[in-house]
């Protein structure tokens, strides 16, 4: 007989081997963890799911977070150095950037100043008040200069939730989907943001997963996180493509 009243499961205990993609481990350079002791509170936590494998992408984001190469080169060194130190050896960290696509995008593009994942996808946001009155152009430049875009958290941009047919459209497009976990979840982004999420994995749009890791706080709400079966079994591959993807 049917149960209204299904087992769900924690979202914690399916994330082994996953490989996050989306995260601001990076010490002291962005919104995210503000000292080394900050980073590896997170690494820890997150090790603890059995995720030990991170690329990490401190933002960059003009007149708010003016990162480059080098910024992100020695914030990357620094946390290397004290993985090292504290003789964390399965722990596996690389570097690349959550590229905002702002004013000033498309000319760090033009002038090699951009920081891909796996030196062929490139992590692109925009902001949540509006989309970016440049965004179709920076997909086609990205396109040129032989990168993938991959969008940072769709289900979060909320100008779309009511303008659904944009998302296939921008599929149509060759832009990749990356979902927050987080977004798995009401507390961190809210149940509408939540709905979307579970829509678009129904879709088999999304094509990545990420924890977007920035605090102590998420990473406590990433732990309660509880799915459906019907969720989870949608999720599961988008986890095996992401570590197939980017191990």
């Amino acid at each position: 007989m049917f149960s209204f009243f299904q087992k769900k499961e924690f979202l914690a205990d399916h994330l082994h081997g996953l490989v996050d993609i989306h995260n601001h481990i990076l010490p002291g350079i962005d919104d995210g963890a503000k000292t080394v002791d900050d980073s590896m509170d997170l690494i820890n936590g997150l090790s603890g799911f059995g995720i030990t494998h991170f690329i990490c992408t401190p933002h960059i984001m003009h007149n708010f977070y003016d990162n480059t190469p080098e910024t992100i080169k020695k914030a990357y060194h620094q946390l290397s150095m004290e993985l090292g130190n504290k003789g964390l050896s399965n722990i596996n960290i690389d570097c690349a950037a959550e590229h905002m696509i702002d004013d000033n995008f498309e000319s760090i593009l033009e002038n090699q100043q951009v920081m891909p994942l796996s030196k062929q996808y490139l992590l692109i946001e925009m902001s949540y008040l509006q989309p970016s009155y440049n965004f179709d152009i920076a997909v086609e430049k990205i396109a040129k200069y032989q990168y993938f875009p991959i969008l940072a958290h769709p289900e979060r941009y909320m100008y779309f939730h009511q303008k659904y047919g944009k998302y296939p459209s921008m599929k149509s497009n060759g832009i990749l989907f990356q979902l927050n976990l987080l977004s798995l979840g009401s507390e961190a982004y809210g149940t509408g943001v939540q709905k979307m999420a579970e829509k678009l994995l129904s879709d088999s749009l999304i094509d990545f997963v990420g924890t977007d890791i920035h605090n102590s706080r998420q990473l406590s709400l990433l732990k309660e996180i509880k799915l459906s079966r019907k969720v989870l079994n949608e999720l599961l591959p988008v986890i095996e493509n992401t570590i197939q993807s980017f191990y």
